[in-house]
């Protein structure tokens, strides 16, 4: 009996050492969840894919298409039809397309103005929605029946394909013109999380007060921009959703096609809320190399064993610090996040001599508030950061769940 006491005993203490070491790594856990995706064994389709829902209504219309590169119908991982080829194979009559940041075939850097122009393969008019204008003007719309849209978004709020969408649904609300919207998975569906933008900091790269990962996708998103009244005459609005098969905000979804020059994977995706902030800071995130938003560094950073030198590339003609060797922080074997973090950023701040520029003009743009700039220059935590989010992360919470389509 003194034995089996003894033993259980030693087990408690065991449970007791156990919890105590897993409280001790609690700030470390906080740059992730307990949450998981899941995979499926149904294969998700999304609503390119699903044609005899929308291709019967643009018979005898005459088409707009807001598409670029990831606009596709698949056939399989490795084969697919681009949108615009499929439908004018069907007889629908598209007589325009307009094209977001990156362009119609998405080989634009980012902020680069993209022209007008011609779609060498179908001789289609391409009006740049990046350009001169990011709104579709009333001449541009004329004639048109009806417009489709259909762009993979990632979820996050500084990307701008989101900005695209609240303009083609004003302009086609003021004009009277229906819009189809082709639902495509989020890849960073799965959570809600990130400083919520306030409306007097307003830009193309965050228009609406949601937190930067809002777990949505652009078909649940475009529900809410006409239900929330964030665009005029919203009560005019005509929208339709062409809804996704077989999926959840739990679905695990790799991306087949770069959604733009920059984000080459499912890690630089995943990493890109958390790094993005990098855009409005002297840091670079791995722009000019082929880690984009899987690493940073920047010349004045402290020496390290991990190095890399910017060059121009593909998305990338003037990367920061082209040309220099920059110390840096490599990410690309972490595990993935399920919140956003402020902990990368302080660690650049940190690293950064305080005779050297840090916060760009830009970085106010990016956050959608003052506040983590001047949480960052007090020295608070990552974690502190983190919960300060959380209350104006609830309130939208209870906004989205209006709008969901998928569980």
């Amino acid at each position: 009996m003194q034995v089996k006491n003894t033993y259980f005993f030693l087990v408690f203490l065991m449970f007791l050492s156990f919890i105590s070491c897993h409280d001790s790594k609690k700030e470390k856990l906080t740059l992730f969840s307990t949450h998981k995706t899941t995979a499926t064994s149904e294969e998700i389709y999304t609503g390119a894919q699903q044609t005899a829902l929308y291709v019967p209504l643009l018979k005898n219309k005459k088409v707009a298409i807001v598409a670029n590169q990831t606009s596709v119908i698949f056939k399989n991982q490795q084969q697919y039809t681009h949108l615009v080829d499929s439908l004018i194979k069907r007889k629908v009559t598209i007589v325009k397309v307009f094209s977001p940041e990156h362009g119609f075939r998405g080989k634009a850097d980012a902020s680069e103005k993209v022209a007008d122009g011609i779609d060498v393969k179908t001789g289609l008019s391409i009006v740049s929605l990046y350009g001169k204008n990011k709104k579709p003007t009333p001449a541009q719309l004329q004639g048109i029946d009806v417009v489709v849209f259909d762009i993979q978004d990632v979820g996050v709020r500084f990307y701008t394909y989101i900005s695209t969408l609240h303009y083609v649904l004003e302009a086609c609300t003021e004009n009277n013109i229906p819009v189809i919207v082709l639902d495509r998975p989020n890849p960073n569906g799965h959570y809600v999380d990130g400083p919520t933008l306030q409306p007097k900091y307003k830009t193309f790269v965050g228009m609406h007060p949601v937190p930067l990962v809002y777990g949505m996708t652009i078909g649940e998103y475009a529900k809410m921009i006409v239900g929330e009244k964030w665009i005029a005459n919203s009560e005019k609005s005509k929208l339709t959703i062409i809804p996704l098969k077989n999926y959840t905000h739990q679905s695990t979804y790799n991306l087949p096609i770069r959604p733009s020059p920059n984000l080459p994977n499912r890690k630089a995706i995943n990493l890109y809320p958390s790094l993005g902030f990098f855009e409005g800071t002297t840091i670079n995130a791995g722009r000019g190399t082929e880690m984009q938003f899987q690493v940073y560094g920047a010349p004045f950073f402290p020496k390290s064993d991990f190095t890399y030198t910017p060059k121009a590339n593909f998305g990338a003609k003037y990367p920061k610090h082209k040309g220099t060797l920059c110390y840096g922080v490599d990410l690309r074997n972490t595990q993935p996040l399920y919140a956003v973090t402020a902990a990368y950023l302080i660690d650049a701040y940190k690293k950064t001599p305080k005779t050297q520029s840090f916060f760009g003009k830009t970085f106010t743009a990016h956050a959608g508030n003052t506040d983590l700039e001047t949480q960052i220059k007090n020295g608070i935590s990552a974690k502190q950061i983190h919960q300060s989010w959380q209350p104006e992360v609830e309130k939208f919470k209870k906004i989205r769940a209006k709008y969901l389509l998928y569980e």
